[in-house]
């Protein structure tokens, strides 16, 4: 069989958001049954970067991402992150689709936030923050936009040129869109919101509303932060990953938060959404390979020749 092989904006076609929000609705139902396997990524130092390798399996498919991080390469008219994801048949290994990395990464990290969004009580609808104006902020606007039923957001960012560009982006996707001022004032009106940013402190003030919804995925490593120690603490806390956030989910260590009390996204029934706590619901991300299968497997059944689709 003849590997297919998908660029950027054939991967991001292949991976409409409410298809996606389906295909890892399925990929946690299978985590949460024990037929999933996943360990945890490997890094390896590089010249100016890093290599990640992420492997998953449930089985009947098995993926590999490579990705490589280079901070630099915009200096180089590069992006600072390149990669493939690779899905094969877990019973013979034979090699079915290659996908673009960076956008696989984009929009399942975006859509996953959004389905979590939904499981626990997020207001559909609601008005959104968006603090960042990179891939995955626009990512977010988009699944956001596309499984909550958002329809006005507002975008604050360190680089304002990039932020003005998300705001053009939100408009021309039909939403009402405009720069926050006030990064507090914005809390207020906002139950919707979303932080991806490289930061290594907080990027707002525990500000947020009892009723808010708030997705973090820009701290993937212990030095980083987003989140003030004090939201964490008063917010009930879920995560994608257990075991990936328990080692890598800055937010929640440098919180001193226990663990006990972290929710994982698998155990909430998709069709029986967990009712509002009373306090802010807080899902923090920090990746996990079985997403890429998820995305992988939904592009496969798009592009498989006739009769070898799942």
């Amino acid at each position: 069989m003849t590997l297919s092989v998908l660029d950027a904006p054939a991967t991001a076609r292949a991976l409409p958001y409410p298809a996606l929000a389906e295909a890892l609705s399925a990929m946690l139902a299978r985590k949460r049954d024990g037929n999933t396997i996943a360990p945890e990524r490997l890094v390896v130092p590089l010249t100016g970067g890093v290599l990640l390798a992420m492997p998953a399996s449930d089985g009947e498919f098995a993926v590999t991402k490579l990705v490589t991080v280079h901070a630099g390469n915009p200096q180089r008219g590069l992006p600072s992150l390149l990669g493939e994801v690779l899905l094969m048949r877990a019973d013979t290994g034979e090699r079915l689709l290659m996908l673009d990395g960076p956008t696989v990464t984009a929009r399942r990290t975006a859509a996953l936030s959004a389905l979590a969004g939904r499981r626990l009580g997020a207001r559909a609808g609601g008005e959104l923050l968006v603090i960042g104006s990179g891939v995955q902020a626009r990512a977010h606007v988009e699944a956001f936009a596309s499984l909550l039923g958002v329809t006005k957001v507002r975008i604050t960012s360190r680089d304002p040129d990039h932020a003005r560009q998300l705001v053009e982006h939100a408009r021309g996707l039909g939403l009402q869109a405009e720069l926050a001022g006030d990064v507090g004032a914005a809390l207020a009106a906002s139950p919707l919101v979303v932080t991806a940013t490289t930061a290594h402190a907080p990027v707002m003030p525990d500000a947020v509303r009892d009723d808010a919804f708030v997705a973090a995925v820009g701290a993937y490593r212990p030095d980083m932060c987003e989140l003030p120690s004090s939201l964490i603490r008063r917010a009930v806390v879920f995560v994608d990953d257990l075991a990936g956030a328990g080692h890598e989910a800055g937010d929640l260590l440098q919180a001193g938060l226990d663990f006990r009390l972290v929710g994982a996204l698998e155990a909430v029934a998709p069709d029986a959404p967990r009712p509002r706590p009373g306090s802010p619901v807080v899902f923090k991300s920090v990746g996990q390979a079985l997403w890429d299968l998820a995305a992988a497997r939904l592009a496969w059944t798009m592009h498989a020749p006739a009769g070898t689709r799942p």
